[in-house]
This record gives C-alpha cells, sequence and structure tokens, in this order.
C-alpha cells in the first residue's frame, strides 16, 4: 500500500519545495497551491509566516538512487550478428 507523506519536493520546486509538495500530497496543481501563498502573502503577511514554519516542519522527500545490475560480456547481444 502506498502511503501518503506531506515532505517538501527535492525535484518541482521553486524555493523550499513547501508548494509542490502540498500539491502532490492533495493532488492538485502546484500553481494553485504557490498563488494562495501568494495572495495570503499580499495579504498581510500569514502567508510567508505559514510558509517558512511549513519549510522547518516538514521534511524533504527521500532520495531515489537508481541502481544498474553490472552485466558480463556474455549478456550483451548483438542483433544480426
Amino acid at each position: 500500500m502506498n502511503e501518503k507523506k506531506l515532505v517538501r519536493s527535492r525535484t518541482d520546486r521553486m524555493v523550499l519545495g513547501v508548494a509542490s509538495g502540498i500539491a502532490r500530497y492533495f493532488s492538485i496543481d502546484p500553481v494553485i497551491v504557490r498563488l494562495v501563498f501568494v495572495l495570503t502573502a499580499l495579504a498581510g503577511g500569514p502567508g510567508v509566516i505559514a510558509y517558512i514554519v511549513m519549510a522547518l516542519i516538514m521534511p524533504e522527500e527521500d532520495v531515489v538512487v537508481a541502481t544498474a545490475n553490472s552485466f558480463d560480456e556474455e549478456e550483451i547481444v548483438i542483433k544480426d550478428a
């Protein structure tokens, strides 16, 4: 079962990845979340404070490291050989 976690994005980020992490958690477009942060920031500042608090509290998503299996020369197949 795939468990949803609220984490900051490492790949889709404008500043610290908070908005894209929230958007991924709720399955919405990150632009909408970014606009909400900007509008609340322009309305007196709670957007900036909320963003900073969330950036401090939310963990960053785990790094997925791709690994390749080693192979030997016998495993190489050349087409039409």
